[in-house]
């Protein structure tokens, strides 16, 4: 803290720069000896009686202390550099980690004189420090800011009982830096609604990067000295082996941050520069979507409504990675009549908690499997199974037996299109005739990001232009269109889009395409037949998604072919 030389100092360099006069500066002085209020400062004095502002104080102290000047309103705070300081340290010497300088810690500081000060924040960061003075209330506003900032943030160990969280700022560990930005990444993703992380070395630098509303963004990088602390800190929260380097590790852990619980899938890979690490978030404390809310469109979910009251059959739902299957998945079991139905799920993870539903989490290391688990669960009794994914020849034979001996099943599989699920199967080994008798509709779908309402911009394109593009819907007497594309504004981080929506595409099974399974036609003669039989493709929905102005042009074309 600053002596009273050192008080007095602030005093005589402003009456030195002609800020205020002697005579104003002895009157503070004076206020200052009588007062009350032990935080009543000379320079808050002097800013009160209207004598000089915050920023010539903060001007006149970085000039006699050769700390340069900066305002924190100009410039962007870097949450992982704030995060290399426990809450304490940042309130007990009024200092602010602002942002990374190569090897240095540019720290806004009240005393940037204080040299032991800076020594403790060097050892306590393990940075060498840069200060920097701001004006004061920017100061404390920013550090009751960050305060705040992942302060309900608990960690659940693996084994311990959620009535045993830790509370990480409890914990004498948690004052290390790597500690520190490890929840201050965590606590900033689920922030955002990042369903992915990704920490990756480079030779000068570290990259983090979230995959929000399925598109990757930068948000910090770190200096390259942090990455094995971070790194090692990340893998003992998931329980992995911090020793091993060369191979690449799977983990979990569970976390409560700011009311949310969530679970975070670990993989770690190593790369030219060092391990990588990709981090797969799941929020289990939301609520399940309906149908509706995921953008089915009308025409679709009635039929698709049909399928989900069959006694038995088999249902899937297909896309890539990402594309919001298994969402599809819980909002279709929510549903169905969970009272008079015994529903089976057998899952890995376990995304959501559903009332009603019995789930089962795979554990390959035990032997449970999703061939194995389907297989227990069918002499449990079940009316109704969903099998998160089907990935080898003995799933997909046990999911279509058990639809054939009067059991509704739930699944998904990774291909590209409804169609495609046809002739997937087929190369799984599945006869032809099994599909066919088993198979109630496939639904194929993909997630596109809705256009901000805030800051979406519209224009319009004439009747020759959007005969251009393959399927788009045209009215007779339509000559233009009115469409929309994205912006950006605040709202939405400057993306121009906030939130996704999906885009459906239902082949139903009828008669005539039982007939092409069992003969094994292509996947392109099954389409042909389908969409003859009023089967709205991807490609369709979409486009009539951004007519309707919910998404853009530029978008459908980013994610469908």
């Amino acid at each position: 803290m600053m002596n009273g030389q050192t008080k007095n100092l602030l005093g005589t360099w402003l009456v030195k720069e002609g800020v205020i006069t002697q005579e104003q500066l002895d009157r503070a002085l004076e206020k200052q000896k009588i007062s009350q209020d032990k935080e009543d400062s000379l320079g808050r004095i002097l800013v009160r009686d209207g004598h000089c502002t915050e920023e010539d104080i903060a001007r006149i102290t970085a000039k006699r202390s050769g700390a340069p000047y900066i305002s924190l309103d100009n410039v962007t705070i870097d949450p992982a550099a704030v995060a290399t300081l426990p809450v304490a340290a940042l309130k007990r010497y009024r200092a602010l980690p602002v942002a990374f300088n190569g090897d240095k810690l540019t720290v806004a500081m009240k005393y940037p004189n204080n040299l032991m000060a800076i020594d403790d924040l060097r050892i306590m960061t393990g940075f060498d420090i840069k200060p920097v003075v701001v004006p004061d209330s920017e100061l404390e506003a920013s550090i009751d800011k960050y305060s705040r900032v992942g302060m309900d943030f608990e960690y659940l160990n693996e084994g311990e009982q959620q009535e045993e969280n830790i509370n990480i700022d409890s914990d004498e560990q948690e004052s290390k830096p790597a500690v520190q930005i490890a929840h201050m990444i965590l606590a900033q993703a689920v922030g955002s609604k990042a369903s992915d992380i990704h920490i990756e070395p480079y030779e000068t630098h570290l990259r983090v990067r979230f995959r929000i509303d399925g598109v990757l963004h930068d948000m910090m990088q770190l200096p390259r000295k942090i990455h094995a602390s971070l790194v090692s800190r990340i893998k003992i929260m998931a329980n992995m082996n911090i020793a091993e380097r060369r191979l690449p590790q799977d983990g979990r852990m569970s976390l409560k941050i700011e009311g949310k619980s969530i679970d975070a899938r670990v993989a770690s890979l190593p790369a030219s520069f060092g391990e990588r690490l990709t981090l797969r978030l799941l929020d289990r404390s939301s609520r399940i979507i309906t149908l509706e809310e995921l953008g089915v469109a009308p025409e679709i979910l009635q039929r698709y409504r049909e399928a989900l009251a069959m006694p038995y059959g088999c249902i899937l739902v297909t896309g890539p990675t990402g594309s919001g299957k298994s969402t599809t998945l819980y909002a279709s079991l929510a549903t169905v009549d969970k009272v008079a139905k015994n529903v089976i799920t057998v899952e890995d993870p376990v995304e959501y908690r559903m009332e009603g539903v019995n789930q089962v989490q795979i554990n390959t290391r035990a032997g449970l499997t999703f061939a194995s688990g389907l297989r227990s669960i069918l002499r449990s009794d079940p009316d109704i199974i969903m099998v998160g994914e089907i990935r080898d020849h003995e799933t997909a034979k046990l999911a279509i037996e058990s639809a054939l001996t009067g059991h509704l099943v739930f699944s998904t599989l990774h291909t590209n299109d409804a169609p495609g699920a046809v002739s997937r199967l087929t190369e799984m080994g599945i006869e032809p005739f099994l599909i066919s008798s088993s198979l109630v509709c496939v639904l194929a779908q993909r997630l596109v990001r809705v256009l901000c309402p805030n800051c979406k911009q519209s224009y319009e394109m004439d009747r020759a232009q959007l005969e251009a593009i393959p399927g788009f819907p045209l009215a007779k007497n339509e000559t233009r269109v009115k469409l929309y594309h994205p912006a950006g504004c605040m709202r939405c981080s400057n993306t121009g889009y906030k939130g996704r929506i999906g885009v459906y595409e239902l082949l139903f099974i009828s008669e005539t395409i039982q007939k092409m399974a069992l003969e094994r036609k292509s996947v392109n003669e099954i389409r042909k037949t389908a969409i003859a039989e009023g089967m709205v493709t991807l490609r369709q929905d979409g486009l009539n998604k951004v007519k309707e102005g919910i998404t853009s042009l530029e978008e459908i074309m980013r994610v469908i072919i």
